[in-house]
C-alpha cells in the first residue's frame, strides 16, 4: 500500500491495526496520528525542520524592541540583522541577562546587538533605533496533516508516521503482541533520520581530519 497522503496513512493504519470493524477505533486514528506528530516535533531533529524568515523592526510601535516569532517557531537557532554591514549576528542572552545589560547602557537606543525569547516574541537590546530587518534561522514545527493533505516527512518516511500512530494507538488497544514491534519500528525510523541529519551536518561543514592513536607511517 502507497502511503503518501494523510487519507492513505488512516488507511494503512485501520489495516495494520486489523480492526476495520471497530467503528469508535477507526474514529480515533486522527487523534493516534496527531499524537504521533506532537512526539515527531519533540525528537525528530532534522535539516527539514529549520527554515530562515525575516521579520521588520516597527518603528512606529511603543516598544519596537519586541517581534512577534512566526507561528510554527520551536526553537532558535541564529539571528541576524540582514541589512546592517557585515549582516553581524545578534548573540542570545537570558531575561535577567538582558535586563542587567539594558540598565549597564541606560537603555540608550541603538543598532541591536543581543535578543532574548519571551513568550512568543523576540526582544531586542538595544533597542532598536531605527528600522533594522531582522534574519532568523529556526526549527520549526512539521506542517499537522489534519490540516494539510501531505508533508514533507510523510514523503520522507512514510514508515515513521505509520509506525508512530500505530504506536500511539497502545494505550488505547492495551494488550497487544505487535506493541513491542511497532515501537522497534519507530524508534528505528526516528533513529535513522537523526542519524542522517547528523551526518550531512557533518559533510556539509567541511572535511573532516582523521586522528590515529597509533604511530603513522
Amino acid at each position: 500500500m502507497t502511503i503518501a497522503t494523510y487519507t492513505q496513512l488512516q488507511a494503512a493504519v485501520t489495516e495494520w491495526l486489523a480492526r476495520d470493524q471497530d467503528a469508535t477505533l477507526i474514529a480515533r486514528i486522527p487523534t493516534f496520528i496527531q499524537f504521533a506528530e506532537a512526539k515527531f516535533n519533540r525528537e525528530l531533529f532534522v535539516r527539514q525542520m529549520e527554515t530562515r524568515a525575516t521579520a521588520l523592526v516597527d518603528m512606529l510601535s511603543t516598544e519596537p524592541e519586541f517581534i512577534s516569532l512566526p507561528s510554527d517557531f520551536q526553537s532558535m537557532r541564529r539571528i541576524r540583522l540582514s541589512g546592517a554591514t557585515g549582516k553581524p549576528t545578534i548573540e542570545f542572552k537570558s531575561q535577567a541577562g538582558l535586563d542587567a545589560y539594558r540598565l549597564s547602557i541606560d537603555n540608550v537606543s541603538a543598532q541591536p546587538e543581543y535578543f532574548t525569547i519571551t513568550g512568543d516574541e523576540i526582544e531586542l537590546a538595544p533597542t532598536p533605533n531605527a528600522v533594522f530587518t531582522i534574519e532568523m534561522v529556526y526549527r520549526k514545527t512539521i506542517p499537522p496533516l489534519a490540516s494539510n493533505a501531505t508533508n514533507w516527512l510523510l514523503t520522507m518516511a512514510p514508515d515513521l508516521y505509520l509506525y508512530g500512530a500505530l504506536l500511539e494507538s497502545a494505550p488505547y488497544i492495551k494488550e497487544d503482541g505487535r506493541i513491542q514491534t511497532w515501537g522497534l519500528g519507530f524508534t528505528t525510523a526516528l533513529n535513522g533520520l537523526n542519524e542522517l541529519s547528523r551526518a550531512a551536518s557533518i559533510y556539509t561543514d567541511g572535511p573532516t581530519r582523521l586522528r590515529f592513536s597509533g604511530p603513522t607511517p
